[in-house]
């Protein structure tokens, strides 16, 4: 039961009243990127595809899924992380008791029920306690964020883009506060986004190909500007980001989209960013692929 409320909580239309968006690689547990590997689900089943290719029928039992370089990840009804990389079948356990986790270049965050944050991967024989009293979590390419339930937003790790958000250039191993009215969080490539309860887009870091739209464009910015508001969930990649607004309009900016968001279509309910690719869900289960700006193609489960 605990599950199910935390789930209606994070995947709903009103997510950014909520002190638990989504913690997948995405702006909704239900599909991930991570450069040219894609997961999502479709009908109840988690399907994963490389590059340009079609979606294929990969595990039944998931009620999150994310993905990293180099692996798939599902979170099953039982509460059980685990993880493959070319046979499902194959998967490996992660952790036990999990509520909602992430994944990227430096393993993988996962959130137990009593909203402990559990850092595993690399070379660890088992997860890391991290911090306690958290709500949500993402992995960066460089930087890793968290936001604890009072919305305070904590960051770790390189700084020399300006990732943390508060004129920092210089790397910590301690989480430091970076802001206090987060609902979500989203890095990538030297740069990250968060949502403010507002519904604002507040951009910071690496900013030469337009993650950030044009704040700090060229270089790169130290400290949390404004990007694009009226938002209710976000993503981003290695040179681009996307949200959807209130209304379920989705847009992107960056690479391939031009500096000024630019808008895709209506009736989002999911999105996520990749290196180049960005997938969508709309209103009607329908799944949708732009490569480097261009398409979408709608993809079928092959």
């Amino acid at each position: 039961m605990q599950r199910r409320r935390f789930l209606a909580l994070i995947s709903g239309p009103h997510a950014i009243t909520s002190s638990a968006p989504a913690l997948a690689d995405s702006s909704d547990p239900q599909l991930a990127t991570y450069d040219d590997r894609h997961v999502a689900m479709q009908g109840g089943v988690a399907c994963g595809w490389v590059g340009r290719g079609m979606p294929m029928r990969m595990r039944a039992d998931a009620m999150q899924v994310g993905v990293s370089q180099d692996a798939f990840f599902a979170l099953q009804s039982d509460g059980r992380l685990i993880s493959w990389k070319d046979t499902p079948d194959a998967a490996i356990h992660l952790m036990p008791s999990v509520l909602a986790f992430a994944c990227g270049q430096s393993g993988w965050f996962a959130i137990d029920r009593s909203q402990v944050l559990w850092q595993g991967g690399g070379t660890r024989p088992a997860p890391l306690r991290i911090a306690d009293d958290v709500a949500t979590a993402c992995i960066g390419d460089s930087a890793d964020d968290c936001i604890r339930r009072d919305g305070t937003l904590w960051v770790r790790g390189l700084a020399h883009r300006g990732q943390y958000g508060d004129g920092r250039l210089t790397a910590t191993t301690d989480f430091v506060t970076s802001a206090r009215d987060a609902v979500a969080v989203k890095a990538h490539t030297g740069h990250a986004l968060y949502l403010s309860q507002g519904g604002v887009v507040m951009g910071t870091g690496g900013n030469r190909f337009g993650p950030l739209g044009a704040y700090g464009l060229g270089d790169k910015a130290d400290r949390w500007g404004r990007v694009f508001q009226g938002v209710r969930a976000i993503a981003t990649g290695s040179r681009h980001s996307v949200a959807i607004r209130s209304d379920g309009s989705l847009w992107a900016w960056g690479e391939g989209f031009g500096i000024e968001p630019r808008k895709l279509f209506e009736d989002a309910t999911a999105v996520a960013a990749g290196d180049t690719a960005t997938i969508a869900q709309r209103a009607d289960g329908s799944l949708w692929q732009w490569d480097g700006g261009a398409g979408p193609r709608r993809l079928r489960v092959g």
